[in-house]
């Protein structure tokens, strides 16, 4: 049974997942990866956090072997007369794999069943996120033309580095900075937005006529592939016949914190009748898209597409775990603004980040997050020194603020049991307070501090224990 507690005064979320559901939630998750198996393996009951993460993980290892042995045949050369062959609900033709491989599947977003024929959709998948973000930047390098990309602060440091420094056709507008009239009168003005930007500027974007621009370039990684915000996107843009291209790396948020194989994607998706500044056809965008993939290398392989995703189950229990994460993350930031300065929190609410007393460097904010997690992990907390998010165990890791150019220390909120991820809170809280300079913090929470045993013992409490 669901316990509540904290009201909307405390500016915490009411809802607590007990020890008991929780488990009952991570057992159904176990069983849906088992169930992938052609001979599941017998496994005892994972009453524990470490020992839900082992199976999760060794399954998924067992998936991976399976695969491998299943399709042994089915080489980059396909050289064994069988041309085609699945993975779950993946279908896989190909010559060469890394040439031609083509994939049949479920959709990656659910509104995409939802459009009317009129729109034309065209799904490339790439080894990760940023191998698909550069592979249409590349394609839109081929354009021969002038291309203005507008980013909102606060995207993501990687892809604008990799716009700025690899891209010597585009120029990187940030917004606010944009000129009335483009640099060119053919060039081409793309709107990128970023799962990571604020929910002010979203709503600002969406309040500005779409005409303005040529394409949209949304990375969704951070969301739900069924959030809300994609179809607010799509309606927009399409309002106003703009096209649109949906990013994702898909080894966040799809692979139920298994991290199965490194994935990427871009769907694109326009009228057939829409061209890129009354010139070049979306298609012939996703052509050169899937020519960057084969020549720099970044293709797909069969052997990274999760055989659990698709059916119902998976929709419901993917669904679940990241409602379990953003409850867990608006009590995180409503805690650690009150007790911490300078507390950075995400539209995606999937990390925070903590922000040091003194400026830090890359290595030296890296160094803070990697001693963390040395410091709790020693006394027994689920907390890793790791660079993703989206799992079943806390990560920490530096983190670049391109909002307000500094680096701090980012805090990935996992699928865990309310009351136990509160206590991880307070201890984040206390070790920060103590090793990070934050002397100047506003308010003190010690009724929220515990020993360092009775920590431990909380992480190995059994599935029948009282909570």
């Amino acid at each position: 049974m669901e316990a509540k507690a904290f009201s909307r005064k405390d500016t915490r979320c009411v809802y607590m997942e007990t020890l008991r559901a929780y488990l009952d939630r991570k057992h159904e998750e176990i069983s849906l990866l088992n169930g992938c198996l052609r001979r599941p393996l017998a496994l005892p009951p994972a009453n524990s956090v470490p020992a839900i993460v082992n199976q999760k993980f060794q399954l998924a290892a067992a998936l991976k072997a399976q695969h491998a042995l299943d399709h042994w045949a089915s080489t980059e050369t396909a050289w064994a007369e069988k041309k085609d062959f699945y993975s779950g609900p993946f279908h896989f033709r190909y010559g060469y794999q890394r040439a031609d491989l083509t994939v049949s599947g479920p959709p990656i977003y659910p509104v995409l069943s939802a459009l009317p024929p009129s729109v034309s959709q065209r799904t490339i998948y790439a080894n990760s996120g940023m191998a698909a973000i550069a592979a249409m930047l590349s394609a839109l390098e081929r354009l021969r033309t002038p291309v203005e990309i507008v980013a909102l602060p606060g995207s993501y440091g990687e892809t604008l580095e990799l716009i700025e420094d690899h891209a010597g056709n585009l120029k990187l507008l940030p917004a606010g900075k944009v000129p009335a009239l483009r640099s060119h009168p053919e060039s081409l003005r793309i709107l990128w937005m970023d799962c990571c930007v604020a929910a002010a500027q979203f709503r600002q974007v969406m309040s500005f006529c779409a005409r303005s621009i040529d394409l949209v370039l949304f990375d969704t990684t951070g969301l739900w592939t069924g959030s809300g915000r994609v179809r607010r996107v799509l309606n927009w843009a399409f309002g106003e016949s703009v096209p649109v291209i949906l990013l994702r790396s898909h080894t966040k948020l799809d692979s139920l914190g298994v991290e199965y194989g490194r994935l990427g994607s871009a769907v694109l998706l326009g009228d057939r009748t829409w061209r890129l500044g009354n010139r070049t056809m979306l298609e012939d965008l996703a052509q050169h898209a899937a020519d960057a993939l084969r020549l720099f290398g970044g293709a797909a392989i069969p052997a990274h597409f999760p055989p659990f995703v698709g059916s119902g189950s998976y929709v419901t229990l993917n669904g679940r775990r990241i409602a379990a994460m953003l409850r867990n993350s608006r009590r995180t930031a409503a805690r650690l603004m009150t007790a911490l300065p300078g507390v950075r929190e995400f539209t995606h609410r999937l990390y925070v980040a903590l922000a040091s007393s003194r400026a830090l460097t890359e290595q030296q904010a890296k160094d803070l997050a990697g001693a963390m997690c040395r410091d709790l992990g020693d006394i027994g907390l689920p907390l890793r020194h790791a660079g993703s998010f989206g799992f079943d165990f806390a990560a920490a890791e530096w983190f670049h603020d391109t909002a307000r150019d500094r680096h701090l220390v980012r805090v990935a909120v996992p699928d865990l049991p309310t009351e136990q991820w509160d206590t991880i809170v307070a201890e984040i809280i206390r070790w920060w307070k103590e090793n990070a300079g934050a002397e100047s913090s506003r308010t003190r929470e010690p009724r929220e501090s515990i020993s360092r045993p009775a920590a431990a013992r909380l992480w190995h409490t059994a599935a029948n224990a009282t909570m």
